[in-house]
């Protein structure tokens, strides 16, 4: 699949900003005013900065409501080696689909998470790929899936996943808009992650500052011979700087209290 941007506008020939060709837009499929009406409140949600949480499962209910054949969607956050989460599902569907996922190690947005960009199962009943999960799926009633990977901003990965009851239900159009879909949450998620990022360093530097003023204090130094004797601290326990901040911070109030 090409690189897809987030639309803004159309052309009359009926591609997006992108240079996008959205397919069959006057059949069955999306309608181009509708598809750029949702983008523009997706975006508008992101530059207002609500939630995560909102915008993310602002885009999971666009997937629904701008990809007919889509019956539930997702997003699944993979943290760790068993850390998963899954964030803004439809419906319980999703989510016992997301568990399926995690605890065979396969499927779709599993793949799409971790490996690929893009993972598109036309026939879960006939999928090979996963022995242990595609079984599971048509059990739950899901016939097709198409997952893409977000890029996120941190180190977690993640794939938006939707999830259909026919088979075959997923083509070149529905792959487009929801490649455009997940621009949008992929962009949500790097907005959080940079902003939990600032506020993290933030609280680094004040606790930082706090066990430098403590040792100047103790030792009677200046700023520059605290910083140095953290920093020492740091490289002789092969400890992050911060967490030798902390551990200061924490035994000068200890020993404050007790005097």
């Amino acid at each position: 699949m090409g690189e897809v941007g987030i639309a803004d506008g159309a052309s009359a020939d009926g591609t997006d900003a992108a240079g996008v060709k959205i397919e069959g837009s006057d059949a069955q499929g999306v309608d181009i005013d509708t598809l750029l009406s949702s983008m523009t409140d997706i975006a508008r949600d992101i530059s207002r900065a609500p939630g995560v949480e909102e915008t993310l499962a602002s885009v999971t209910q666009a997937c629904i409501d701008l990809i007919p054949v889509v019956t539930a969607a997702s997003i699944l956050s993979v943290e760790g080696p068993e850390t998963y989460v899954s964030l803004a599902p439809t419906s319980d569907l999703p989510r016992r689909l997301d568990e399926l996922q995690n605890r065979f190690r396969e499927g779709a947005c599993w793949d799409a998470a971790t490996a690929d960009s893009v993972t598109r199962s036309p026939r879960l009943r006939d999928e090979s790929r996963w022995p242990h999960f595609a079984p599971a799926a048509v059990l739950e009633g899901v016939e097709s899936m198409l997952s893409f990977r977000l890029f996120t901003f941190d180190k977690r990965v993640a794939a938006l996943n939707l999830f259909a009851d026919v088979p075959d239900a997923f083509g070149n159009e529905e792959e487009t808009v929801g490649g455009m879909l997940a621009t949008h949450a992929a962009t949500a998620m790097i907005a959080n992650d940079r902003q939990l990022q600032f506020r993290s360093a933030l609280a680094s530097r004040d606790i930082i500052g706090q066990a430098k003023g403590m040792l100047m204090e103790r030792f009677d130094v200046d700023a520059v011979r605290a910083f140095e004797l953290l920093t020492q601290l740091s490289s002789e326990r092969n400890t992050r700087l911060v967490e030798i901040a902390e551990l200061v911070v924490e035994k000068g109030s200890a020993q404050r209290r007790r005097s």
